[in-house]
């Protein structure tokens, strides 16, 4: 659970992101895909991450600083364990309505991240559930298993869809990815409206962060 998450820094560019050692899982996907309003609710913070109607605000690379605590048996014995880490908020990718240099530039800067930050733990890559599989997103899913960089999928406003089409939606994506892929990553469905999936996800970042410690 985390206990609390505060804003760090904004950077135009890895270089200038936070001299740390501190593991980093980092979130991002295509605009408009709930990915402000996830990280919002993670944090048990509805202003931490800026959320708005209007998509494409994220434009630089944002860090915030978190400590979550969690339960863990040492020697039959369950103890509490208090884990730092960051949590980076990448902008989105594919959002038509700004100009070829700056989705460029955006392009440049995400991929940098991805490549250059060794702290970088685990990309959680946001898929909006409601939509048939898309390419930019199996196209970028593609190009960081090309480059070894460690992933997982979110799906993303599962109360807007009934659960049969969310099944049919999901199945689509394995599929798909199962053309490329001999191992799917994990893959993880949510809501930040309803906080469904907040645990599973909560415990996947912190079985991560005991098997680095």
């Amino acid at each position: 659970m985390i206990q609390f998450a505060n804003f760090l820094i904004s950077s135009p560019d890895v270089n200038a992101c936070p001299n740390s050692t501190l593991p980093e899982f980092a979130f991002i996907g295509r605009s408009n895909v709930g990915k402000s309003s996830l990280i919002n609710m993670l944090c048990h913070n509805p202003k931490l991450a800026k959320t708005s109607q209007k998509p494409g605000k994220t434009l630089l690379i944002n860090h915030f600083a978190v400590q979550s605590t969690f339960a863990e048996s040492v020697n039959g014995t369950s103890v509490n364990r208090t884990s730092s880490w960051h949590l980076v908020d990448l902008p989105g990718y594919g959002f038509a309505q700004t100009s070829l240099k700056q989705r460029e530039q955006l392009r440049k800067m995400i991929e940098r991240y991805c490549l250059l930050r060794e702290q970088l733990t685990n990309l959680f890559v946001l898929v909006d559930c409601r939509l048939a599989p898309q390419k930019i997103d199996l196209d970028f899913m593609e190009w960081l298993g090309e480059n070894g960089i460690p992933f997982s999928i979110v799906f993303t406003k599962a109360d807007k869809v009934g659960k049969g089409r969310l099944s049919e939606n999901i199945g689509a994506y394995k599929l798909k990815l199962q053309e490329v892929w001999e191992e799917l990553p994990p893959i993880f469905v949510t809501s930040a409206d309803t906080a469904y999936g907040k645990e599973e996800l909560m415990n996947y970042i912190e079985q991560i962060l005991v098997s680095i410690q």
